[in-house]
């Protein structure tokens, strides 16, 4: 993995400049750099080796066809045999193994339709000298990032907002709509929305042409429901085949491959089918845990059983060299603020913190791990999938708390706003957008819209936690839930099917039953693992308190005082996002907002 970036304008010579956004993209890309300078344009590149070190260096150069093509590519490919033999039948010749240098011959051979053959995670770039324009595109589903903005004559893209804000024409300005996504639908976006003004970013499945005058966008892809046929066995086959094939495709690597391992049912596969693929005493496990959490564990609705006893039982399965991390309340806290950098926003709290920590970790011994996000997404196993009053709900159902996160704004903001049609308006789109055959039941019909919401809003938040928490630390986490062909084939699936016997992710679990021992295979679904030592809670209200003492905290410009001081002392029976973010991670939340404001100097207008 790596991070690219590319300057289209008067400033593209400017050295100091082009070193100075590239300073920026050294976490990400720890092992080289390289500049592509051209007239008015300068594409940079800082890479993270995993395939091919010496050939798949870049930016990378391509002449064929008479047209010279110059690529910055930030991901993987999954299918790099079979497209590699495809363009060699038609004449395509290769100087290494790189997945970069097949994605540049892809582009070059049938242009943006190459983006309808690539299995991977990917944002790229591709400068087309002769008619002088640029190309963009993001992976389907949206693993890989992609923001860019177009400022004063220039147009800017970039893996990460910090670059972007590298550029003396790019502000760090806030306006009301960039309050109302930090504080409304925080840590979530509106998709497309980079919540500084004037910052975009391109949308999972999209790609588009910058011609010197416009950013010109279109969707290649999308979901679509398709008649479903098979029976439930051969549903269940299929499922085993997409699963173990989108894993093992995973496990290529010139460097050392590793599993996340919570205990719980998507981790755990990802694990054991790697196990068998790689053989034994190969595979490499971490997990994570909290200091004291043993003690102070108590079972909720949300998060039934605790890791460490399944972790135990998959690894003594597995054969495999595992190793634990275990976190502390201090460092935990402390990490709020390095896991804002990591991500330029206000994040998910200390389910941030932790995951950037636990990253940093398995970096000492590992370059690529494999997890298992949007499992949950696509199987349909979360909670509010399954409690038929969530789901008849309208409103997104891991944020059903508008009028309560309204009352933490400023009174200007509260003026201004309608919180309840800002949100409420996004989900509303969303809805409509869910295609869904003609003559769908009612119930299939809202099980089509719940998956579309997740896919388009509270997975994509994962997703950048999954990158920015993990490339801070240059460790490339790859996600086989993610494949696109799992997510179109079960799109299609009906929700008896998903839900077979009535529980969760029950496809899942009869497709893979042989790959666990059945205590893992059926045990009840559990969430990311935080922690429950109240000494936590007790730390992060302390700097709470310590940021309302100060009056010039720049929180209180888009915070009401009184709320905060209310947080600071009730318990609220929902949570601020998703199952995770309860009080003290709300707590948490209004930390790193403070911190944001702060260190990138937001200017609110």
């Amino acid at each position: 993995m790596c991070a690219i970036a590319g300057i289209l304008g008067s400033t593209a010579g400017d050295r100091e400049l082009q070193k100075k956004m590239l300073g920026t993209m050294t976490r990400r890309g720890p092992d080289e750099s390289g500049v592509m300078e051209g007239e008015g344009i300068a594409l940079l590149h800082a890479r993270l080796s995993v395939i091919d070190p010496v050939g798949g260096r870049q930016p990378m150069e391509l002449t064929y066809g008479g047209v010279r093509y110059t690529m910055v590519y930030n991901g993987e490919l999954y299918n790099t045999p079979e497209l590699r033999r495809e363009l060699e039948n038609l004449g395509h010749r290769f100087r290494g193994h790189s997945d970069t240098e097949v994605l540049l011959h892809s582009y070059a051979q049938w242009g943006s339709d190459c983006l309808r053959r690539l299995n991977g995670i990917f944002a790229f770039g591709v400068w087309e000298r002769e008619p002088g324009r640029l190309f963009l595109a993001r992976d389907r589903i949206g693993v890989k990032p992609l923001f860019y903005t177009f400022r004063q004559g220039q147009f800017l893209f970039a893996s990460e907002i910090k670059t972007l804000l590298a550029h003396p024409a790019v502000p760090p300005r806030v306006d009301a709509q960039g309050v109302a996504e930090v504080m409304l639908l925080g840590p979530g976006r509106t998709p497309g929305c980079g919540v500084f003004r004037g910052i975009l970013e391109l949308e999972p499945g999209c790609c588009g042409y910058f011609d010197g005058t416009v950013f010109r966008t279109e969707r290649y892809w999308r979901l679509e429901d398709r008649e479903h046929r098979e029976s439930f066995k051969e549903t269940k086959e299929h499922v085993r085949y997409l699963v173990t094939d989108a894993i093992q495709r995973q496990l290529v690597s010139d460097v050392p491959v590793c599993t996340f391992l919570s205990g719980g049912l998507d981790s755990s596969l990802i694990s054991s089918v790697a196990a068998r693929h790689l053989g034994d005493g190969q595979l490499t496990t971490f997990s994570v845990d909290y200091r004291d959490n043993d003690k102070y564990f108590t079972p909720g609705k949300f998060q039934p059983t605790s890791d460490p006893d399944f972790i135990r039982i998959m690894a003594k399965y597995l054969g495999s060299d595992h190793h634990w991390v275990v976190l502390d309340t201090v460092e935990l806290a402390d990490g709020l603020y390095e896991a804002v950098r990591a991500r330029d926003l206000p994040g998910m709290a200390d389910v941030d913190s932790s995951l950037l920590l636990f990253c940093e970790r398995i970096k000492e011994k590992a370059t690529v791990a494999l997890s298992g996000e949007c499992a949950d997404e696509i199987f349909g196993g979360y909670p509010w999938y399954r409690d038929p009053e969530v789901r008849a709900r309208a409103g997104f159902p891991w944020a059903q708390s508008t009028a309560w996160r309204a009352s933490f704004l400023a009174e200007p903001y509260r003026r201004g706003l309608d919180p309840e049609e800002y949100v409420f308006s996004r989900y509303e789109a969303t809805c409509r957008e869910s295609r869904v055959l003609p003559g769908a039941g009612a119930q299939e019909r809202r099980m089509k819209e719940m998956v579309n919401l997740n896919f388009r809003w509270f997975m994509q938040t994962l997703l950048d936690r999954k990158d920015r928490m993990s490339m801070w630390s240059g460790l490339e986490v790859r996600v086989p839930f993610c494949d696109y062909r799992i997510a179109e084939y079960l799109y299609g699936v009906p929700w008896e099917f998903k839900d077979w016997q009535g529980y969760e992710k029950g496809l899942l679990r009869c497709a893979m039953e042989d790959y666990l021992p059945q205590e893992v295979l059926w045990r009840k679904k559990s969430p990311y693992p935080k922690t429950h030592n109240p000494a936590y809670l007790a730390e992060v209200s302390r700097r709470l308190r310590e940021v309302l003492a100060r009056k010039d905290s720049p929180l209180l410009q888009i915070a009401d005082r009184h709320a905060l001081e209310d947080l600071l002392t009730a318990q609220y029976p929902w949570p601020w996002y998703g199952q995770l973010m309860n009080t003290a991670q709300t707590i948490a939340y209004m930390l790193q907002v403070n911190y944001w404001m702060q260190e990138y100097q937001v200017e609110l207008v």
